[in-house]
């Protein structure tokens, strides 16, 4: 008989689907990982499964011991999953963001779950992960197992999820685009990939307010905001990502998320969650750009049933200032086209008495800055130049690399108008990116003056 001894057997072997409604005749082929397909419903299953039997192995983990973790989730299912099998106790921290549905799933599966605040900094006492910390150390026989920097989590993708895509392709791959949150998917099934053929080209997908990105093209480690799309992205960086198989991190925003796991549902039948979007997103516009005849995976990463009370519903989108109609007014992209202004930038290696030159005939007080290859690396200020130039770090002659900082307040085209009054309150300006391209710079006057002529 075909039957397995217990549910956990049944992690893993995922299948592989191409996507045809959303990827254009001149497109690479998208193949997306279904790992939403998974019995804790997320690709967590695979590695939870892996770092508590590795614990069991090594004595760390004993009968009827407590498994302590901070969870945006998933991983929480995929642990109470196993300790459910295997007898063990559960206590799991979250932050108050994530939705009622993955709170409701762990305590039925008889975890007890410590809600958290999410606006705090990673290091502050009341945040999920220094929380779970606390716990873990006033708990008895307590095993924790600090997924975001366990380097057993991006093992656990090397030896199960990467050689299961590499054998579903019979090694047919250009690119290869998953979320980043902890990192291990990246690490595990990048660095699989690499090993295979360095040529592959791993892209990382970050969600705007998150300090992954920015801390990968620039070295600076950004100012993180709350973003509602949740499993990815971090405010903090986790030892459980290798940022060397990376050859791409590129941002999505809040609604292109959801806009994609919405089109996702409907038009190819696969119901995963807002983090799935995020990756499908950048897989799109991946696909469009590599051409017909190559190929790009992309990975699922949690099923949908998680947020249906969230953006899978059009009253919770409008309530959040996300809009559901494409053709709906009140758009960045409406701004931009009524002020037709053109994106004037700096480029990787200019000497600072060039780009100050620009910036005084102009009139700018900063400006998006552009690598050889065209792409946005950052942003240089006006600020952090006469530091420098006072401070003597730096002269005219010297070039503005070292005070290149990573992008803040990044909104999509197609974002409400809405997004730009939080972006406003917490940045000067709000950068516009379409396809890892800056496409505007939009002020609060410029705003001000926008709404002014509507009405």
């Amino acid at each position: 008989m075909n039957v397995h001894s217990t549910i956990l057997s049944a992690i893993g072997h995922t299948p592989l689907v191409r996507l045809n409604k959303l990827v254009g005749p001149n497109d690479a082929t998208v193949y997306a990982k279904c790992e939403f397909m998974n019995p804790g419903g997320s690709i967590k299953d695979r590695m939870a499964l892996y770092i508590i039997e590795k614990a069991e192995r090594e004595g760390k983990l004993k009968p009827g011991g407590v498994i302590v973790e901070n969870t945006s989730g998933n991983t929480g299912m995929g642990v109470a999953l196993a300790a459910a099998v295997k007898g063990y106790r559960c206590i799991f921290t979250m932050p108050d963001k994530m939705s009622a549905e993955k709170i409701n799933r762990l305590k039925a599966l008889g975890a007890q779950v410590v809600v958290t605040p999410t606006n705090v900094p990673a290091e502050s006492p009341q945040s999920y992960y220094e929380t779970a910390k606390r716990i873990a150390r006033e708990t008895p026989g307590s095993f924790y197992l600090n997924q975001y920097h366990n380097t057993d989590n991006g093992e656990a993708h090397y030896l199960s999820t990467a050689p299961e895509l590499w054998e579903q392709l019979e090694g047919r791959l250009d690119a290869f685009v998953t979320g980043l949150g902890t990192g291990g998917t990246m690490t595990g099934v990048g660095k699989f990939l690499k090993e295979k053929n360095p040529a592959i080209r791993n892209i990382g997908v970050d969600p705007v307010g998150s300090v992954y990105q920015g801390y990968f093209q620039t070295g600076k480690l950004p100012e993180p905001h709350v973003y509602k799309v949740e499993g990815i992205g971090e405010d903090m960086l986790c030892k459980a990502l290798d940022f060397s198989v990376i050859d791409e991190i590129r941002q999505v925003d809040d609604q292109q998320s959801f806009n994609a796991a919405r089109r996702l549902a409907r038009e190819e039948g696969l119901f995963g969650g807002g983090s799935s979007g995020s990756a499908v997103h950048v897989a799109l516009e991946v696909a469009r750009e590599l051409g017909k005849g190559k190929v790009v995976a992309v990975v699922l990463t949690d099923t949908g049933n998680n947020y249906i009370t969230k953006f899978f519903n059009d009253e919770w989108m409008k309530d959040n200032g996300f809009a559901v109609d494409d053709k709906s007014p009140g758009r960045v992209k409406d701004l931009i086209r009524s002020r037709k202004q053109e994106v004037l930038f700096a480029s990787k290696g200019q000497r600072i008495d060039a780009v100050v030159e620009q910036m005084r005939r102009h009139g700018f007080s900063q400006m998006p800055v552009r690598d050889p290859h065209g792409g946005t690396v950052g942003m240089i200020h006006e600020y952090d130049l006469l530091n420098a130039l006072v401070s003597k770090k730096q002269g005219f002659h010297d070039v503005i690399d070292p005070l290149i900082a990573p992008l803040q307040g990044v909104v999509s085209p197609e974002a409400t108008l809405n997004r730009l009054r939080e972006v406003f309150a917490q940045d000067n300006v709000a950068v516009v990116k379409e396809h890892e391209q800056v496409v505007g710079i939009v002020t609060k006057i410029d705003l001000i003056e926008y709404l002014a002529e509507r009405m």
